[in-house]
């Protein structure tokens, strides 16, 4: 198999990381371009045998799949570059969830996917969320979950439900690590306790914490239930925790969906322009 990447930034670069540290594909099997082509000079001295190229257009031919791991407005010029190049029987791979496969089907002439990776495929653990296009058949959908399977748990998704499941998986570790940031600095502001000590602590009961959650079978409520005694400490720190929380998780989910729904719009107009989506 052979594999292209357009875009390594923080998640292409990940992705390209993970697949090589987890065995899944060897450095002679990819080629990557990006904008700055110094970038991908420098993942290929990180990984000898990858193939930098200055061209995104170059990293798509022959190619059996090509991940696009661009920002939303950067489509329309990749897949104009791409269209010439492309054949019906390759597979293209979008990691940019405002991008429908709906829309990629429109522009490019070959199968499509869409994935959402997450953080935590960088220590091959964790979800990547699935979605094929119609062009797709049993055997290209085996292929890419084969290689992802590597670094992740492949979840196939509902399109519709992308930005609430991106929210769980994508995003969470980062609204989880700031909880626990903050958790940290309340507890050398209000002990004195030294900070990486706490980290450490706090760290290892977070990675604890998830295997309960996972592989111990428990529900996060039933978690709750088993660490806090009636009138207890916990129970007394819970109380307070879910009288001062009271919306804030709510509140973060509709930021991310209007964030997601300006995306979805500017996308579309960037791809087909003003007289298809009526603005």
């Amino acid at each position: 198999m052979n594999v292209g990447f357009i875009g390594i930034g923080s998640m292409g670069s990940l992705l390209i990381d993970s697949f090589i540290g987890s065995g899944a594909l060897k450095p002679k099997q990819i080629t990557a371009s990006n904008r700055t082509f110094a970038k991908a000079e420098k993942l290929a001295d990180r990984h000898p045998g990858l193939l930098a190229v200055p061209l995104n257009y170059q990293a798509a031919i022959g190619r059996d799949i090509i991940f696009l791991c661009v920002k939303p407005l950067e489509y329309k010029r990749v897949i104009e570059e791409l269209w010439d190049v492309l054949k019906p029987e390759q597979l293209v791979v979008s990691i940019t969830s405002p991008v429908m496969l709906s829309q990629l089907e429109d522009c490019l002439p070959c199968k499509i996917a869409k994935v959402i990776p997450s953080i935590t495929n960088y220590v091959c653990c964790g979800s990547t969320l699935c979605m094929y296009g119609k062009r797709m058949n049993e055997d290209d959908k085996n292929r890419l979950n084969g290689l992802l399977s590597f670094i992740s748990t492949p979840l196939m998704i509902d399109e519709r439900h992308t930005r609430i499941v991106s929210d769980l998986s994508s995003c969470g570790p980062a609204f989880m690590a700031f909880v626990l940031q903050r958790f940290i600095d309340a507890a050398v502001e209000e002990t004195g306790i030294p900070r990486e000590e706490a980290v450490v602590i706090a760290s290892t009961m977070f990675y604890g914490t998830g295997q309960l959650l996972t592989e111990g079978g428990m529900e996060p409520q039933q978690l709750q239930a088993r660490v806090a005694v009636p009138g207890g400490i916990t129970a007394k720190a819970l109380a307070l925790l879910e009288q001062e929380l009271d919306g804030v998780f709510n509140a973060v989910i509709r930021a991310t969906h209007a964030k997601y729904n300006e995306d979805l719009e500017r996308v579309t107009l960037s791809l087909y322009g003003k007289e298809v989506n009526g603005t």
